[in-house]
């Protein structure tokens, strides 16, 4: 069936489409409004978007906080250039790190970022990562230490489709307003489109959820498999405060800040009794799997053949999804992380 064809998920996106900056200031992005019942597309912009949100509807944000993931070192102590990446994923048993490293490496292996801090190759493991000890003075560093050196001498993770350099800007316009717990490798990028007081303005007149989902670096991953239901999806960390979860319980409507948002609630209302505040979120969500306790969506325009397309797909149907896409690109909306968005209603 096409549906589960992975070839079906690809379209043709011209370059120019692709946002490698954000459109400020936020409210000028561009909206597209789609609304299910009774087939009808809005252009609007972004100063209007909570017009559209249903009234008694539940809004659902993911404050996690971007790490600056991506460091830069030598090979070598003296610091002649600075050419070996370090990409940060997450943090591993004690103080260690998952990371994606550039080029060759090998165990043992130490790479530095000053005189003092390097990080130390433990283990190369077979799905391309590679685990890491931080260093200070010849010290392990913990956690809240290593996050400390990222801060200092990390750059923000800009996706690959970006092809810039990250600036002084996005420090602050690849990171949501009301971004809170740190650890995330990429933004959720729906949230960056609201500005602090069209937060303050949702808080006021809505009611809503926090949870926090740790968006990981398999975010960027295209599925690969040609039967799309055989894909396995990463995994991420999730936390939702018991005050959120029995908001979540208790809502009959829910609107969701992002794709990232949308898993989430999918994940955590198809468990039974859960009695904790953290779990790790694999769901893939597409149509053999389709969206069971979320009636809305605001989201960007995503990459071809990726599961955030079959996610919207799982949503209002793949031909509606390629029909709404061709007429983004018709109207020149911007795609992608820093692009325009969509609202599903």
């Amino acid at each position: 069936m096409k549906e589960f064809d992975l070839e079906s998920y690809d379209y043709h996106l011209p370059k120019e489409l692709i946002a490698n900056y954000p459109v400020l200031p936020k409210e000028k992005a561009k909206l597209l409004v789609y609304e299910r019942r009774s087939q009808t597309i809005t252009h609007t912009t972004f100063e209007h978007v909570l017009d559209f949100f249903p009234k008694n509807t539940l809004v659902v944000l993911n404050d996690t906080k971007v790490i600056k993931a991506r460091l830069f070192g030598s090979k070598h102590a003296l610091l002649p250039s600075k050419t070996t990446e370090v990409f940060f994923h997450r943090f591993f048993k004690g103080n260690t790190a998952l990371t994606q490293i550039k080029g060759k490496i090998k165990v043992g292996d130490k790479i530095f970022f000053d005189a003092n801090y390097y990080a130390e190759v433990l283990e190369l493991l077979h799905n391309g990562q590679r685990l890491i000890a931080f260093y200070g003075n010849k010290t392990p560093l913990n956690q809240e230490n290593i996050l400390k050196l990222l801060e200092q001498y990390g750059h923000m993770p800009l996706p690959p489709y970006i092809k810039r350099a990250d600036e002084s800007l996005d420090t602050h316009e690849y990171q949501s307003v009301f971004a809170k717990h740190i650890g995330a490798v990429a933004a959720p990028t729906a949230s960056l489109h609201f500005s602090q007081n069209a937060l303050e303005k949702l808080l006021k007149d809505f009611k809503h959820a926090f949870l926090t989902l740790h968006v990981g670096a398999g975010t960027f991953l295209g599925v690969e498999t040609k039967d799309i239901r055989e894909h396995q999806i990463h995994t991420e960390v999730l936390r939702i405060p018991k005050k959120s979860q029995e908001i979540l319980q208790e809502s009959q409507e829910v609107l969701c800040i992002g794709t990232t948002a949308l898993r989430s609630v999918e994940y955590f209302k198809r468990l039974k009794n859960p009695n904790q505040e953290s779990f790790e979120c694999d769901i893939f969500l597409h149509l053999a799997n389709p969206i069971q306790h979320v009636n809305h969506l605001l989201t960007n325009f995503h990459l071809p053949k990726s599961s955030l397309l079959m996610l919207v797909s799982a949503m209002i149907g793949l031909e509606k999804t390629k029909e709404i896409y061709k007429i983004a690109i018709e109207k020149k909306y911007r795609f992608y992380s820093y692009g325009d968005g969509m609202l599903i209603l």
